[in-house]
Order: C-alpha cells, then structure tokens, then sequence
C-alpha cells in the first residue's frame, strides 16, 4: 500500500488524498465515505493535517532571512551575523539661554544645568513633547550673565534603571523594561557597591576590536516586544562585573518621528550654583538655533533583511560602494535612500575619493554638521587612502502637462475625473518606484494610470519635461555645471529648447532668461541670456555664456556675477527645464527624481466622439503631443 504525500496545504485536496489512501485498503474499497460517519473522522483528520502542515510550514520559513516574518526571528537571525537593528532614535533640536545673575542675593561663580529635562514644546494639537539632556552642564558666570550657547536637547523622558549583581544567578540578565529606547542615549555607570561614591562610566561596544580584559565595555541586543538587553564583559573580553557590583542604567524614551519639526520650546530645567542652590530666576526664553529633527523610528524587519547581510558581507569595512550603501543607514539611521560613487567615474577622474549623496528622512538636505557627523564616523571604517565625500543632494524634477479626453456621458462634471487622476498620480509620485536614487520614471505606466483613474477617461495626451533647480551664487562670479543624467530633445534647431526662470546679472539690465543655439552636427550648442520685450519676442542680450551637451545632457555656464534671482525658496534659485529625448527618464549616480506634483497640470477635453456630440469627428479638437510652449518658465 503506497504512502499518501501530506505535503498539500489545500483542506479539500487533504480530503481527497485521506480517501484515497483508505481506497488503497481492502476493507474500505467500495465504501460510502461522503454518506457515512466516517466523513465527520476524515473532516477532523484533514484539519489536523492542514493544521500541522501550515504549522510546520510556518516553522520552515522563520528559519531563514529571507521569508522570515516575526520580528523577533528576524532579529535572532540578524544576531547571528552579529547586527544590531537600529533603536529608535530621539528628535533632536538645539537651543540657547541665558541667565542673569544681577538681582542673586549670593553671586554664583558656576551654574550648573542639571541632566534630565530641560524645556518641553508647546503644545502641538494635544501632544506635548519634553526634551532631555544626558549629562549635566556647567558654565562660568561672567559680568552677571550665565551664557547656555548650542545645548543640544533631545526628546524623550529619561528613566533610569538599577541592578546589582546577584552572586547566585550565574545567568543574570539585565534587560531594560521599556520599549522606545534610544540606544545611542543611554548612559552605564558601575559602583564596586551601592553604598559607594567611586563610579566607573561602561562605553558601548560595537565589535571585539581593541578590546581586552580591563575594557569598561558593554554590549546591547534587542529582544521580544522592542526592548533591549545588556551583556557585559567576560574578564577576557571586557571587565567581568561581580558581586556587589552596582550598575545605574538610565535611557530616553523617545516618540520617535512624531517629534520632528518642534521649534516653541518653553524651559522647565534644573539649574543649581557651585553650592547646590537651586536657582529660579532670572532664566531668559529660548532661543531655539535648530528646530527639532533626526527622531526616527525603530529599524523595520524589511530594512534589516536588507542591511543585515550586506553589513556582514563589509565585515565592518568600507571599501567598495556597496560597503558604503550598507554601512550609511547605521551611521546615519533617517537615510530614505543613498547612492555612493568613486571618484573614477567622474570625468575628469578623482582618484582617491567615495562621494556620497543622502536623501534623509524628513528633510530635502543633510545640515553641515550632520555631513561632518557621518564623515567622522566613517573613518572607522574606511581604509587609508580613501577620503568619503558628502555631496549635496541633486534632484531630477519630472513635470507633466496633461490634456485628457473624457466622456461626457459617463461623470458629472469633470472635476470628478480630475480629482480621480490626482489621487492616483500623487499616489504614484510618493511611491518607492520614485523618490530614489537609481529610479525610473516610466512614461507608458503613468499613462496607464491617468487613462484608468476613472472610466469616463478615454485617452490622454501627456508631454513630459525635466527640470533641475540651480542654485545661484549670488554677487560672485561663479561658473556652473548642471547634469540631467538624460539626453535632451531638440524641438528647434533655431534654438530656445531650455527654458529657466528669470534672474538678473550684472553689467544687464532687466530680468534675463536663458536659451540655447544648437550646433549644426545636433550634438551641442551654445547657451544664450536674452530678455523679452513682448511674451513672443526674445532679445538676445549676450551670447555664449555658456555650452550645452545635448547627448549626455549637461548646461555649463561660464563665470557670471548673478545679482538676484526671481524665485526665492530659502535660496536664489533658478529652474531650468527642458524636454527629454525619451519620456522613460532616469536618475543615475547621484540625481534623487521625483515627480514635482506642482508641475502637473491637467486639462480636461470633452471628446465629442464617445459623448455623441460629433461622432463624425469633424469638430475634433486635437492637442499636440510635440508643444514647446512659451520661452520661459
């Protein structure tokens, strides 16, 4: 009697192999199973079977990174290769103060801002959020005033957590009992008892390198529910903690994003004088010099399949630019996305260099100082000879004009299919597919979604540009560069196929914009400044200001003084745009595209042929698919 295969997880094929495995056996040859009892047993067996086999299915799959899904597995795998998922990290803003002393009865010489918290926002909707820092801080009082300058706050409520050292629990554990912890926030400081004043402060340690038996280290892995669990040395690794000892652990509790883009801060610190005297008055507001920002949420299961093995791979180094991919999002945890390039790939070459470009969470642009953070932090890893590169962040606009047909017959008015369209391009517009380095904009796709945002919608005619912001350097005469990453189409060869926004130079006067001149060969051409004395007549003011690479895709501008520009978004800023020479449009290297949702317009056509209006199609009204429109932007 051959053996039945078990392995099928659908209920009724379970049924079906129960039967025919009973069938194999004599006694039940010519039974009646669906009109007997035996149908309630063989239900109850099925079940089991299914039961058992998902189970077991499920069991498999938690075994290996790939098709893992509980996160406490996933995390138990990444353990294994010796990650650690990144914690949740505090928002964190910069804030100043002082505090006049002229009216104190007793003159202090110190005051000291006690650790813990020290202002909480406004209130925000319903939320408040405090704020915290990690150690005390002391400052000299000079002519009467107490100058707080650049304290760095974070968000959370700091909490702290004691253990000693139970000589009859040779497997202690000490677990921090909150989850939403900050791990790069939190302090550990050991006593020889509790009684004692002499403290020992224990670094965290993120690998074995440079450690030995005296090392104050300790270690950290996350466990079930998003909390986290302390190791300390073993006396070969790490000083080996015994009994008496006393260990005072205190943490953030942070909210995560949530309290990013605070900037009303209002103080509610501790501020004592050299003699422990609390002091109250004499506190001025605060100054707040950065809003609140980097507060992030814990690393998700998704993104530690992804990084885990590729930090493994880099064993802790940076050499190749995957190393680097990998390595970013641990040193920098609100990277969205990040492209990293060697400077051999540039033209000319630059030999001996990694640039890196980073787009952050919640921001447009890393800070200087968070550019000077991640530098620092990767010399651990990097080897001699490779110097990192923090380059600005370049984006790749892609802007739509849409004229979409519909039928009359089918919506009320055509705001509905208007409004259907911009919900599903917006949808499209956040979605991962762009908003990346290496992404791709694919024209018949976005198409699609327009023709299928609602069935009165028969057909839509979409020109598609491309557009990259320069940033002007203003009263310096600076040359500029700007790469599209795409080859440019030539409407004309009489020129005018780049449009920009308006901005002045010295030595012209007016508003000047600027146009190209193609070569005769259609590979290159001249850029122009000219300025309009009618919406149709350009005046050409000065000529070759600049060169256009229409093939690779590239606008230079010689050294020009610009005095100001027409649009002003915190910069001078001057919007150049130009056709694709394909609508599949790309972000190579270090171009972040996006699709600008303010740059998209849409005009709704009636089409007269499915409405019925003028089936004949002799009144149809067509637009043109190859429109260069005005000038200037």
């Amino acid at each position: 009697m051959s053996l039945v295969n078990f392995a099928n997880l659908d209920f009724d094929q379970i049924k079906v192999s129960i039967k025919d495995y009973l069938r194999s056996n004599s006694t039940f040859t010519d039974y009646d199973f669906e009109g007997s009892n035996l149908s309630t047993i063989i239900d109850v067996l099925a079940y089991n079977t299914y039961i058992t086999s998902y189970n077991a299915n499920m069991v498999s799959n938690e075994v290996f990174f790939d098709s893992a899904t509980l996160r406490e597995n996933v995390i138990s795998l990444a353990r294994n290769i010796g990650y650690v998922p990144r914690s949740r990290k505090s928002a964190r803003a910069v804030i100043s103060f002082f505090v006049d002393t002229s009216n104190f009865t007793n003159q202090p010489v110190t005051l000291t801002l006690k650790k813990g918290i020290i202002c909480n926002t406004s209130p925000f909707g319903s939320q408040s959020y405090s704020f915290t820092i990690p150690e005390d801080i002391t400052v000299s009082v000079a002519d009467n005033i107490a100058q707080f300058n650049d304290i760095t706050v974070y968000e959370g409520v700091r909490v702290t957590q004691n253990f000693t050292i139970d000589p009859f629990n040779p497997k202690q554990r000490f677990i921090l009992e909150n989850s939403g912890i900050d791990t790069s926030l939190i302090n550990v400081t050991v006593k020889p008892n509790n009684y004692s004043t002499v403290t020992r402060e224990y670094k965290l340690a993120d690998s074995l390198f440079d450690i030995n038996s005296e090392s104050a280290i300790y270690f950290i892995q996350e466990i079930e529910n998003e909390r986290y669990e302390l190791i300390f040395g073993d006396g070969i690794f790490g000083i080996e903690l015994n009994a008496p000892n006393y260990i005072m652990i205190d943490y953030n509790i942070s909210n995560g994003k949530d309290a990013n883009n605070l900037s009303k801060f209002s103080y509610a610190g501790t501020l004592v004088d050299q003699s422990n005297r609390v002091v109250t008055t004499g506190i001025s507001l605060l100054t707040t010099i950065q809003t609140s920002h980097s507060g992030s949420s814990i690393e998700g299961v998704e993104s530690i399949k992804k990084y885990a093995s590729r930090i493994y791979a880099s064993r802790n180094r940076a050499v190749t630019t995957a190393d680097y991919e990998a390595l970013i999002p641990s040193i920098y945890a609100e990277t969205e996305s990040v492209s990293v390039y060697g400077g051999e790939d540039l033209v000319p070459p630059q030999y001996g260099k990694v640039y890196i470009s980073i787009k952050p969470n919640n921001d447009r642009y890393l800070s200087n100082l968070t550019k000077d953070n991640i530098k620092n932090e990767l010399k651990k890893y990097t080897v001699a000879g490779i110097v990192p590169e923090i380059v600005d962040l370049k984006y790749l606009y892609v802007e739509a004009d849409s004229k979409v047909y519909y039928n009359t017959n089918l919506v009320p008015t055509p705001d509905v299919a208007s409004d259907a369209i911009l919900s599903n391009i917006t949808a499209y517009s956040d979605s991962t597919e762009l908003n990346r380095f290496g992404a791709r904009f694919k024209y018949s796709k976005f198409l699609t979604l327009i023709d299928n945002s609602h069935q009165a919608i028969t057909s839509n005619i979409t020109n598609i540009t491309i557009r990259r912001d320069l940033k002007a350097s203003v009263n310096t005469f600076a040359d500029y560069e700007i790469c599209y990453g795409n080859r440019f189409h030539i409407r004309s060869m009489s020129g005018y196929n780049i449009k920009s926004s308006g901005f002045t130079v010295s030595g012209i006067g007016g508003i000047v914009y600027l146009s190209d001149l193609p070569n005769s060969d259609g590979k290159s051409g001249s850029i122009n400044l000219f300025r309009l004395s009618s919406p149709t007549q350009p005046e050409i003011v000065k000529r070759n200001v600049g060169e256009i690479d229409y093939i690779k895709g590239e606008i230079k501008l010689y050294p020009i003084n610009i005095i100001s520009t027409v649009i002003e978004r915190g910069v001078p800023l001057i919007e150049i745009s130009t056709a694709p020479y394909s609508n599949d449009v790309i972000g190579p290297q270090d171009l972040f595209l996006q699709l600008d949702m303010n740059n998209f317009t849409i005009l709704m056509l009636q089409d007269g042929i499915s409405s019925g209006a003028n089936t004949a199609g002799t009144n149809y009204h067509v637009s043109s698919s190859y429109s260069n429109g005005t000038l200037i932007r």
